[in-house]
């Protein structure tokens, strides 16, 4: 059961410590990080071995500084060892088991207690409460059913902070006819998902309902559709970044001058193929450690996205640090024969300046082998040339993205549709290849 005077506890100390002084922010969380070290080495059989094998003592860890001096944890090592991970002060039986979208068909189980629940929940709203949501806002999430579900007890009788789930697996006429009875004052949840009931609102003589703003998240969209989505509902949209494992990592503020990480509770490191931490404004592997995990720690965990650090800071007046945009998960990479590794931002800007663009309705790029591009199509209309487009599509790629026939096979496909994935996320570039391009 929500013990809801502590999450309002976390909730009050979350935003006072958005506005801290940078010196102390930083003291606290290596305060906290210098507890999570000794506590995972103290009770975490999993670490306690592998600090000894490194020959790292938990008192070598005093700042986030330090953390290089760890080795990375990736998520098949999490899968061998499971239960290892598990702090021996929580019985199995009481801990909550949550898992990860699996995009890579390989998903991850992992533990949190019922205070760390609370605490990403206040986490959460953090976020949402710093782009101005209010307690009774009327507030709608299209999402999978296994991520959000349906407030129960006091909070849904007094109506406070609680989600709508709208499934996002239903069809969209469905998903448009519960937020037209809801009318929702915040729209969240898969940005793509939103992307496509806007393009099916637009076409309506007048809008089925109208959000003050949308929290869009879970993946990427290019610039582009998130102009789209603003336009059709003419409200801002307000991107945020998590992971299944830590809940909000970052987010967007009313400025949209990058996005705030929750420096007080999660420690972000962006990192090179060698493992070394890169340079402000270059891209680099996400590397997260938690600040508030404990029945099961996340220390130097690789979350499985490439994204830009920055030191710029945000007019706000938050001092949480900020981070640039997402170049994309690392299963989302594609990767020509020379090595060559292309974002899904490459793809999308493209994409953007493509002269029959309109002609498609959605497209995905997949690749199941290095070198090997497959492009899905579903088109706008039947009365499109479908020689024309491939041939213009062909054209149109290899020369912005100088992809040469050595480099890659191109292939074109059309499709009567362009199915969600198992979490209900529709992504536009997939790749089955088993590496992390920043390797």
């Amino acid at each position: 059961m929500t013990n809801y005077a502590r999450a309002l506890f976390y909730l009050y100390g979350l935003m006072k410590r958005a506005y801290w002084p940078a010196e102390r922010l930083e003291e606290h969380r290596n305060k906290k990080l210098r507890h999570v070290v000794q506590y995972a080495y103290e009770h975490v059989p999993f670490y306690h071995d592998r600090f000894d094998s490194f020959g790292i003592k938990p008192s070598d860890i005093k700042t986030a500084a330090d953390l290089n001096r760890l080795f990375i944890l990736r998520k098949d090592e999490m899968r061998n060892n499971l239960h290892r991970m598990v702090s021996s002060e929580y019985d199995l039986a009481t801990l909550r088991r949550f898992n990860t979208s699996g995009s890579t068909g390989k998903p991850l189980d992992f533990y949190i207690s019922q205070k760390e629940d609370e605490y990403r929940k206040a986490k959460h709203l953090r976020a949402n409460i710093s782009i101005g949501q209010k307690p009774r806002d009327k507030w709608a999430v299209i999402s999978s059913q296994v991520h959000v579900t349906e407030t129960k007890g006091l909070q849904k009788m007094l109506g406070i902070y609680t989600p709508t789930p709208i499934v996002v697996f239903n069809d969209l006429q469905t998903q448009i006819s519960a937020l037209e009875k809801l009318k929702p004052d915040v729209l969240g949840g898969y940005s793509s998902s939103i992307l496509l009931i806007a393009k099916e609102v637009r076409t309506e003589d007048s809008l089925p309902f109208r959000p003050r703003f949308i929290i869009g998240g879970a993946e990427y969209i290019g610039e582009s559709s998130r102009r789209f989505i603003e336009n059709v509902f003419g409200v801002p949209l307000y991107d945020q970044y998590a992971a299944d494992e830590m809940e909000r990592i970052a987010w967007q503020c009313e400025e949209k001058n990058g996005y705030h990480i929750d420096a007080d509770s999660i420690i972000v490191q962006f990192v090179d193929k060698n493992g070394e931490e890169v340079a402000p404004g270059e891209k680099g592997e996400v590397i997260c450690t938690s600040l508030f995990n404990y029945a099961m720690p996340f220390i130097r965990y690789a979350i499985g996205d490439v994204a830009v650090s920055s030191e710029e800071k945000c007019p706000c007046g938050r001092t949480l640090p900020l981070m640039k945009l997402f170049e994309g998960r690392t299963d989302s990479f594609i990767i020509l024969n020379d090595g060559r590794a292309l974002s899904p931002m490459a793809w999308d800007a493209t994409m953007d300046i493509f002269k029959l663009q309109n002609s498609m309705d959605q497209y995905r790029i997949m690749q199941k082998k290095t070198g090997v591009i497959e492009f899905l199509v579903k088109l706008a209309s039947d009365s499109v040339d479908k020689e024309t487009l491939k041939q213009e599509l062909l054209v149109h790629f290899r020369k912005t993205l100088k992809i040469s026939p050595d480099q890659a096979v191109i292939e074109v496909e059309f499709v009567d549709s362009i199915p969600l994935d198992n979490t209900g996320k529709l992504r536009k570039v997939v790749s089955e290849l088993d590496q992390t391009p920043l390797r």
